[in-house]
């Protein structure tokens, strides 16, 4: 097992646990030395049938409550609103939950965003644990805090900063991810690279061949690096009032092309879309050169994930493109959270492993760079 603390100034720390097992879980609750009376797991109907059993042996064994309850909804990003949050709000009522009781998230980035953001307004907060299950949620989402959810279409504009007590992930868990699920997840791996190591986004590029077969030592490794970038960035700034914004990078544009497709393109398929579009803008203006722009597009074209969104077969025939052009993707860029004032805060590379905020990026820019993906 890896274990490390995430540490803020006077505010509690929480362990992040790699493993390959549940075995620990129920161990790591006990660590934590809180007499929590019942706890509520919180799934999906993807996750729920392949791992809630587990979980609930788990917890059932050790007898670490007076009472395990789960409530399950449907998946999808479609379901990450606050009607979803009301139901579970409506159940944990039902069930008599308190202050006194935990919530735990078993499932990828809509389960814990959930799950955190009811934690934090249930009875003004009670606390929960994250146990993410895809590659994405364990390298991004559950860690740091960021809870929220989707209103009326606009992403995770609703939301809330509440730490979990702890994150547990086991890996083997990702066995049953479909293909295109683990290459989401990469997306937000090689934005770490990108933005604040550059020998881990080279090291990405000599195991490309270890990804495509799932090795779980390489996987592990991959993770533990990911979430050692954001550890570092966000024990520094919490609330995203300053360098944690880098964390941002290529979800300006990435969180734009998400919602003009409608949500059918995964998160990370969308942030590496973004990423290629940031990487343009920042050779563009000299801080990225030609060859390491072209590096980027290759490393995630390498690792399943694409580059733009116009699709060519082999024979250069057009087999997709977007109903939507760049000044559609400029304007709902300017309805993203990750604005500073009337100006959209954008993430740049100034080379590879160094990511830095920008509040200057003029809309001819972000239209050039929207072009760039087209």
């Amino acid at each position: 097992m890896q274990e490390f603390e995430v540490r803020y100034q006077g505010r509690p720390s929480y362990k992040i646990c790699i493993t390959n097992s549940w075995n620990d879980l129920a161990d790591k609750i006990l660590e934590l030395g809180k007499n929590w009376g019942k706890v509520c797991i919180v799934s999906d109907s993807n996750v729920a049938p392949l791992y809630l059993s587990n979980l609930l042996d788990c917890l059932n064994e050790r007898k670490l409550f007076t009472y395990v309850s789960s409530f399950v909804f449907e998946a999808g990003e479609e379901h990450k609103n606050l009607e979803e949050v009301q139901d579970l709000y409506a159940h944990l009522i039902e069930e008599h939950f308190d202050r006194k009781d935990l919530l735990i998230a078993l499932g990828g980035g809509v389960v814990g965003d959930l799950t955190g953001f009811a934690a934090a307004t249930y009875l003004r907060g009670i606390d929960y644990i994250q146990v993410p299950t895809t590659l994405l949620s364990q390298v991004d989402s559950s860690i740091g805090g960021k809870t929220g959810v989707d209103f009326r279409g606009f992403k995770n504009m609703v939301g809330a900063f509440k730490m979990p007590k702890l994150v547990y992930m086991n890996n083997t868990v990702l066995s049953t991810l479909p293909p295109e699920q683990v290459a989401s997840g990469m997306g937000e791996v090689v934005k770490y690279g990108l933005i604040r190591n550059r020998e881990f986004f080279y090291w990405l590029n000599e195991h490309n061949d270890d990804f495509q077969a799932m090795v779980p030592e390489t996987l592990n490794q991959a993770i533990f690096e990911s979430c050692q970038v954001k550890k570092e960035v966000v024990e520094a700034d919490p609330e995203e009032a300053g360098i944690r914004a880098i964390l941002n990078f290529g979800h300006t544009i990435g969180h734009a092309v998400e919602k003009l497709m409608n949500f059918k393109l995964a998160h990370g398929q969308c942030v590496a879309i973004g990423s290629c579009a940031a990487a343009f803008l920042s050779m563009q203006r000299g801080l990225l050169t030609e060859e390491a722009y072209h590096s980027i597009l290759m490393t995630l074209q390498n690792l399943n994930l694409p580059t733009r969104l116009t699709e060519i077969d082999k024979n250069g025939k057009i087999v997709f493109q977007p109903d939507f052009d760049e000044n559609d993707i400029l304007e709902a860029s300017k309805n993203d959270k990750k604005r500073n004032g009337n100006k959209i805060r954008f993430i740049l590379l100034s080379g590879i492993g160094n990511g830095i905020m920008m509040d200057d990026v003029s809309d001819e820019e972000i239209l050039l760079a929207s072009k760039s993906i087209l």
